[in-house]
């Protein structure tokens, strides 16, 4: 007995492991094996030029001049050359006057890495490089040329400048629309510019690196994947991921860490634009959430451009360390809030109380003075040294009661600085500019302002649209015939020192010198902090046996493309509202379902019109992301649309 036992306990394992060699043959049928396109990071591709980057064998007398070095900003070039002794060399730009050359001393060393910036385009450059060795002045000149801008830079139609009371500091613009980050000198002329998309702000941080966006979406129309600290080189030194990726504004803290506007894109309510992160710049980690749903009714304060989902639409992030505050500007509630730090707690609300709830009352401020406005759909919230709230007051409709809209054509858009007294909660409106120059100055949307010191400011109408040569309510991308305009006025004690106007739409204007005291240049690999998140996964099934359908004219109706990326795959495709559809990842019988929404929202006040979905008879043009985390080897790929699971014959490795 026990040995017919054992003779039917040999013949189940027997039976079990030749139906799972059958079931793993047989599921090697979905394997496949074309590898799918994959597209290099900037910082994968930085890694690669930083090998060409050669000091060694190079001397003052012959060079290692590399034009562009980083292949994403053409008007700057990297110096490369090795003396014997330790030197301090001093690089100075020559420009067309005095106030467009520009001089850098660097760092005693004796391997030398001088970053050139500031370059013309399509120009000889004069570049000169003096030192002092051996008890010799050693002078080099250099010429270096450029190419042509592209086709589609934005040059000023009109500067206006009093030379004699300029700095040789440069604007830096980001666009809305068509441009590029860029930058210009006080003849107007660009001296900078990245060629790779870069969008909502740009400043200087303390180490004197760039922060900018991105040029990745992490969900449409304009949300990025998170930010870059780069030099005007275009290196790349730290890559920021944000699993609720970068919107409008940032903030960087005493202790080097940012507060990002950001989203949580998987909120109950669907919401966005009403998210603030803290970030820990040393680990890209998030260490504090603030959630404006949890402090902020969402139903009230409402402007013409409120809508559920984007209800709050911040658009400034700034911090007090005097107040240990946080202030923020929610365009689509007329409001500027204040909110403690280390609770969340509110603060204080700046705007018109109309259409507000008793129970808020409270917050709001009691207007004193003479000229007194409140602002509406304002940008660039700030607190200055001296403790007043600066904004830009775009302007729009100026009342919360739709018969009292004030048309565009009468409207006006202006820099405003307002004292609040939190203890008496009293405002009083002390400094403005904008309001004398009427329509032609009125920006519906974007913009806005900087505080250089004390009584010298800078008021930007960065978002200015024409329809058919009339003033117009909506952003540009929302009406045909349009004429764009950015208007940059720079002031000192309230006299106009300087005009830039651009025939486009720009964000946001910083003026900052070329150079910064803290200017230190170094080669190696950039690092990547935080993370994109796991992206949700619809269904899971372990299942050996499945139908699968070769690709058919059907799929290729679809216009399905695959695209792997250093963190996530990316798939594009053009679906009709009521298509089924999900991206399948296969792998050792595990099919994991990735659902696909086919929607495309209408959002009503975009900042920028560079990803805007594209939709016809066929479809809308719909991208989906899957990111690295929680995967890991090769995976094939499949898409199920309708109920019929297809084949694309293609895999993606993580």
């Amino acid at each position: 007995m026990k040995k017919n036992g054992l003779f039917i306990l040999i013949g189940i394992l027997v039976l079990l492991f030749v139906s799972a060699i059958f079931s793993m043959n047989q599921s090697n049928q979905y394997v496949n094996t074309k590898k799918g396109k994959v597209i290099s990071s900037l910082t994968e591709e930085q890694y690669k030029k930083e090998k060409e980057l050669k000091t060694k064998g190079y001397t003052i007398e012959n060079p290692n001049v590399v034009v562009d070095p980083y292949g994403n900003s053409p008007l700057t070039a990297l110096v490369l050359f090795e003396t014997e002794e330790k030197v301090s060399p001093k690089v100075t730009i020559q420009g067309k006057d005095e106030l467009t050359t520009y001089t850098h001393t660097f760092s005693a060393s004796k391997k030398h890495e001088l970053p050139i910036y500031g370059l013309y385009a399509d120009w000889e450059n004069q570049v000169v490089i003096t030192y002092e060795e051996n008890g010799e002045e050693v002078v080099k000149e250099l010429s270096i040329q450029t190419g042509k801008l592209p086709e589609n830079m934005v040059l000023p139609t009109s500067v206006h400048k009093k030379t004699e009371k300029l700095t040789n500091d440069l604007y830096f613009y980001t666009p809305s629309s068509i441009g590029y980050t860029c930058a210009y000198d006080v003849n107007g002329d660009v001296r900078w510019y990245l060629s790779n998309y870069a969008i909502w702000k740009i400043d200087r941080l303390e180490n004197g690196h760039l922060l900018v966006s991105t040029e990745r979406l992490i969900n449409s129309p304009y949300y990025m994947t998170g930010l870059y600290e780069m030099d005007l080189l275009g290196k790349i030194y730290t890559e920021f991921s944000l699993e609720g990726g970068y919107h409008h504004d940032y903030y960087e803290m005493e202790n080097g860490n940012l507060l990002v506007a950001s989203d949580d894109f998987n909120n109950e309510d669907g919401t966005v634009e009403d998210y603030i992160v803290e970030l820990d710049r040393g680990t890209g980690k998030i260490i504090k959430r603030f959630d404006l749903k949890d402090i902020l009714p969402m139903e009230e304060g409402k402007s013409e451009n409120w809508i559920a989902y984007d209800w709050f639409h911040n658009n400034a992030v700034w911090y007090d360390k005097k107040t240990n505050s946080i202030t923020l500007s929610g365009r689509h509630q007329d409001a500027v809030i204040n909110i403690d730090y280390e609770s969340g707690n509110l603060n204080w609300i700046l705007g018109d109380p109309t259409s507000w709830s008793e129970e808020y009352q409270k917050y709001f401020f009691h207007p004193v003075g003479d000229h007194f406005e409140w602002q509406w759909s304002q940008h660039a919230a700030m607190i200055t040294p001296e403790g007043y709230v600066f904004l830009l007051d775009n302007g729009n409709n100026k009342s919360k009661i739709k018969e009292e809209y004030v048309e565009a054509e009468n409207s006006y858009t202006r820099g405003v600085m307002y004292k609040i007294d939190t203890e008496n909660m009293t405002i009083e409106q002390v400094w403005e500019y904008g309001k004398d120059r009427g329509s032609e100055f009125y920006s519906p949307y974007i913009s806005d302002v900087d505080y250089i010191e004390e009584n010298h400011y800078i008021v930007h109408s960065g978002g200015i649209v024409y329809v058919d040569g009339k003033n117009s309510n909506q952003p540009a991308g929302f009406s045909k015939n349009t004429t764009l305009v950015s208007d940059t006025v720079e002031l000192i004690n309230d006299e106009v020192i300087f005009e830039l106007k651009l025939p486009t739409n720009n964000y946001r204007v910083e003026k900052m010198s070329l150079y910064h005291e803290k200017e230190e240049f170094s080669l190696g690999e950039a690092t990547r902090l935080g993370s994109l998140g796991k992206t949700e996964v619809s269904k899971d099934k372990f299942q050996p046996f499945v139908s699968v359908k070769e690709i058919d004219d059907t799929y290729k109706s679809h216009k399905i493309e695959f695209t792997k990326e250093i963190d996530r795959l990316v798939v594009k495709g053009q679906f009709l509202r009521t298509n089924k559809v999900s991206i399948v990842l296969y792998r050792n019988m595990n099919w994991k379902y990735y659902d696909v929404v086919v929607s495309k929202k209408p959002y009503t006040a975009l900042c920028v019109d560079l990803f805007t979905e594209e939709e016809d008879e066929n479809g809308i043009m719909i991208t989906k992301y899957i990111n690295s985390e929680g995967l890991i080897g090769k995976y094939s790929i499949y898409m199920d649309i309708d109920g019929t699971l297809y084949n694309t014959g293609e895999y993606v490795e993580f």
